[in-house]
């Protein structure tokens, strides 16, 4: 596997109407260019300037594969098979995205590079046994294929060696379908497919409860702007939302659709898993991103497909426990046109 020690690399999958620019430092998308309704190509992502920037932490998750688990576990602690386990606390009072040294920060080793018109690649990483407290050795794949001439699709698996452990990847790109230096996402439009959430507590860990959006800031289940009701969410959106009524196509459910007004840009999102995780990039602030472009406050916008976060913890939430001999599998469908 990847040698921590080495320097991180660029890869590019360009098929003519997507470029994408992927590092094995963290699996993590740095660009992505599509073109708008007039042909115009832009940078649809936030990131910053060099993998130097990255390797320095300086990035607030900004494209990478987040894991062994992603969000919150609260306390960083739970239980397993009778064995309590407690992990690093990077987010006090909670275990966030894997820890200090999750899969974001590592080095993960690329193979089967294919480029051209259905260019992809695949990176793996294998996670020790403890590693950040976590119990159980865990060899994990990513995949990104440029499908089609508007459409990148991202696989996910992973398998536990030797013990039972818990598993939840989440892509976690900020997006601004104006391009990275347009300002903020409060004039995109969205609807996610989801009639139901689940409300969080004050370390915006989620209570357990599953409630409908119907009447509330939190329902997008028709089209409407992000402005529209952030203002009555607090800081604004940071909450799992339950993937119950999207339509399926080749197993996977419609996750969320976005547009971008003057660009006429849209992303709609496709996956597998059984929540996604919509946040606002709330606590972005005076980040000095690529080109120099300064991000501020709703920047960009996060669709972290996921396990509901803290599942461990709450029974009534779909498992993301793996067992040994079992495969977690989590893919992605990102497709773009204009409108």
């Amino acid at each position: 596997m990847a040698d921590q020690t080495q320097k991180p690399e660029l890869f590019e999958l360009n098929n003519g109407t997507i470029q994408v620019l992927l590092s094995n430092l963290g699996c993590t998308i740095i660009s992505l260019v599509v073109p708008d309704k007039n042909g115009k190509l832009a940078d649809v992502v936030l990131g910053l300037d060099s993998l130097d920037l990255y390797q320095a932490g300086l990035s607030p998750y900004f494209g990478c594969i987040v894991g062994r688990v992603a969000n919150r576990i609260k306390d960083g602690k739970f239980t397993l098979d009778g064995q309590e386990y407690s992990l690093s606390i990077n987010r006090p009072p909670n275990s966030l995205h894997g820890g200090h040294q999750g899969f974001d920060k590592k080095l993960w080793e690329a193979s089967n590079y294919i480029r051209g018109e259905n260019a992809s690649i695949t990176f793996k990483y294998r996670s020790a046994d403890g590693e950040e407290g976590y119990p159980g050795a865990v060899s994990v794949t990513a995949t990104y294929t440029l499908t089609s001439s508007t459409t990148m699709r991202l696989d996910m698996e992973a398998i536990p060696e030797n013990k039972a452990t818990i598993i939840n990847l989440a892509q976690h790109t900020y997006w601004n379908l104006g391009g990275h230096s347009s300002g903020n996402i409060l004039n995109h439009s969205i609807q996610l497919w989801a009639n139901h959430f689940t409300p969080v507590d004050e370390n915006t860990v989620p209570t357990g409860e599953i409630v409908p959006v119907k009447d509330t800031p939190f329902d997008f289940t028709t089209e409407k702007t992000i402005g529209s009701s952030i203002s009555e969410v607090g800081m604004g959106y940071d909450h799992n939302y339950v993937l119950d009524c999207g339509d399926e196509k080749s197993g996977l459910k419609h996750v969320a659709k976005v547009k971008e007004p003057s660009s006429g840009r849209v992303l709609d999102l496709w996956s597998n898993a059984p929540g996604v995780q919509f946040y606002t990039g709330n606590y972005v602030k005076d980040i000095v991103g690529k080109e120099r472009a300064v991000y501020g406050k709703h920047a960009g916008l996060c669709l972290e497909t996921q396990g509901f976060p803290n599942a461990v913890n709450q029974p009534n939430f779909p498992s993301v426990v793996v067992q040994p001999g079992g495969k977690y599998q989590h893919s992605m469908l990102f497709e773009f046109s204009v409108e």
